[in-house]
């Protein structure tokens, strides 16, 4: 947490900001190791502190022993009147939040506390994000543990399926098989789509049965230690019809294209062309909806943002860098018929990447 907090103060300094209000729950983790539901951080270049509830004040003390811990009561003490008390203590004249992890309600709160002060509050954006995007040796060590919790736990379950089971039975399934793996909790709502249901990206499993021959997209995650694991496998129950391996063979090739393309410097717009430009070629392009990938870590979606650039923009944006860890997730979606989806999660390295996903594929 040392080599974080001092990765965050040169970012402070590089950026001219003074001192940062942290709040977001994921930056929280990141930069403290606290993880507790019920907090905010405020770092400037010689002072961290952690201020959080009395439910937490034990725990606070364990998962971040280097910030200096001050307690919301509330009535009596309340966050901001704490932030407050603190502006003043440390000299401060600027105060920047997590603009976009401040409600309307917490921002008037902190107004009316700083208003005998003279702090001024201002917004910042991406600053912890930022640092998350490259993950450590100890964050990828965790994402791999993840990620093979979610390739045992598919693995195991798809033998078991039979086409009269509904999609929420499959999806429990598998929720059952990753927590009994070692998982802390599933990363999302899993998903479990099946015939037309899965021309929907983000489908919610029902009481629909499986069917025969129709696809069947599986959109799972394993939750370990704070960090989140993302597969997507589309499956069959029984012989498929022959538009099920047409567009299955598009988007498989789609994705290797896109695996053996990617590297540090790449911008992420140009990864997405990768496997955009190859279902556009094949006539699907409109029913691709989507961005390649997002990246994984502390949050399910966090960067960087593998998606196709704005018309006349394809020369901006960020680049891919070594440390990524990224979905990679193309798929062709259509309605009435069904849906196919192939995803791993990819770590960016020196001179390519490494799938760290190993689950089976058709």
């Amino acid at each position: 947490m040392n080599n974080r907090l001092s990765r965050l103060r040169a970012a402070l300094a590089e950026r001219g900001l003074p001192a940062l209000l942290v709040s977001a729950p994921a930056n929280r983790r990141y930069i403290s190791g606290f993880s507790g539901s019920n907090g905010a951080l405020l770092i400037t270049a010689e002072v961290a502190m952690l201020f959080t509830d009395g439910r937490y004040v034990i725990q606070a003390g364990r998962e971040s022993p280097d910030f200096s811990l001050r307690e919301i009561v509330n009535p009596g003490r309340t966050l901001a009147d704490l932030l407050a008390e603190a502006a003043v203590e440390l000299n401060l004249r600027m105060l920047n939040f997590e603009a976009a992890h401040m409600s309307v309600a917490e921002h008037y709160a902190l107004t009316k506390a700083m208003f005998d002060t003279p702090v001024e509050l201002d917004p910042a954006e991406g600053v912890v994000e930022s640092l998350r995007e490259v993950k450590d040796d100890g964050e990828v060590a965790t994402l791999r543990k993840a990620v093979a919790i979610t390739d045992a736990a598919i693995t195991a379950v798809i033998p078991h399926l039979r086409p009269e089971m509904s999609e929420r039975q499959v999806a429990w399934m598998l929720e059952v098989a990753m927590r009994e793996g070692g998982a802390d909790g599933i990363s999302f709502p899993i998903i479990v789509a099946a015939g037309p249901n899965s021309a929907l990206p983000h489908a919610r499993p029902s009481a629909d049965p499986l069917g025969v021959g129709r696809p069947i997209i599986i959109d799972m995650g394993a939750m370990l230690g704070g960090y989140h694991a993302d597969l997507s496998r589309t499956i069959c129950l029984g012989e498929p019809d022959a538009q099920f391996w047409t567009i299955y063979t598009i988007v498989l090739d789609a994705q290797r294209r896109a695996l053996a393309g990617l590297r540090p410097g790449l911008r992420c717009n140009a990864a997405d062309a990768l496997a955009r430009d190859h279902i556009t070629a094949a006539g699907y392009g409109e029913q691709f909806g989507h961005g390649l990938g997002h990246g994984v870590g502390l949050n399910i979606h966090e960067g960087p943002s593998l998606r196709r650039a704005a018309v006349g923009h394809e020369q901006n944006g960020p680049r891919l860098q070594a440390g990524n860890v990224t979905s990679v997730e193309p798929g062709i979606y259509l309605e009435g018929w069904g849906g196919v989806r192939i995803e791993d999660l990819a770590l960016i390295t020196a001179d390519g990447c490494e799938v760290l996903s190993t689950a089976h594929k058709l």
